[in-house]
């Protein structure tokens, strides 16, 4: 493939309390990218790190199918809380 594509979609912090010796707060990132030879299309990138811990993290490297799957989880679990989605 020689299409080369990094598109950077969103990021931000979770907003979970900083002082929290359990669970520290995330950053989280989403993109599409083109760089996986053997995938031979394009993904969607999420990436989770620890806040402060840039290049530490874990990235999941969706298709389109498995990032549909995602969505659909994130707002069943949204629902389940009573929010709206849509």
């Amino acid at each position: 493939m020689n299409r080369l594509v990094k598109k950077s979609i969103d990021f931000f912090l979770d907003d979970h309390p900083g002082d929290d010796e359990e669970r520290p707060r995330t950053a989280w990132a989403v993109s599409v990218v083109d760089d996986c030879d053997g995938c031979q299309d394009l993904r969607v990138e999420l990436n989770l790190e620890e806040e402060g811990g840039a290049g530490s993290g874990i990235t999941a490297h969706l298709s389109a199918a498995n990032a549909r799957r995602l969505r659909a989880a994130v707002a069943a679990a949204l629902r389940e809380i009573g929010e709206e989605t849509t």
